[in-house]
């Protein structure tokens, strides 16, 4: 057994900016897509930061195409692009880590 049909959807679009969030909920039609949600929500007028050839786009935190069929009752997300490479940042806290306990090993060292 599958999910009902549905003439309308229920649909919320989302995008979280650093200082406030914005939720949009929409009715559209059965069969709507995501890029059809973006467009209704008025989030693309309201925000000209975002760019649907530069942002990324997902359904419940999953990446999907702006051509992706949406289903009743899913949020759709407007992700912002990152400021910094999460690998690169870890592996900067790492070397100051590092760093940090080489130092602390040194001034240990000259109180004994």
């Amino acid at each position: 057994m599958g999910r009902p049909m549905v003439d309308a959807l229920d649909i919320e679009v989302c995008y979280a900016r650093a200082d406030k969030q914005e939720v949009v909920r929409l009715s559209l039609p059965a069969g709507a897509t995501l890029g059809q949600a973006l467009e209704a929500s008025g989030l693309l007028l309201k925000y000209p930061e975002i760019d649907l050839g530069k942002n990324k786009f997902g359904i419940y935190a999953r990446l999907s195409k702006t051509d992706t069929v949406l289903r009743d009752r899913d949020r759709v997300e407007i992700y912002r692009p990152l400021i910094a490479d999460p690998k690169e940042v870890r592996k900067q806290r790492a070397a100051a880590g590092k760093a940090m306990k080489k130092g602390a090993g040194d001034a240990d060292a000259s109180e004994g």
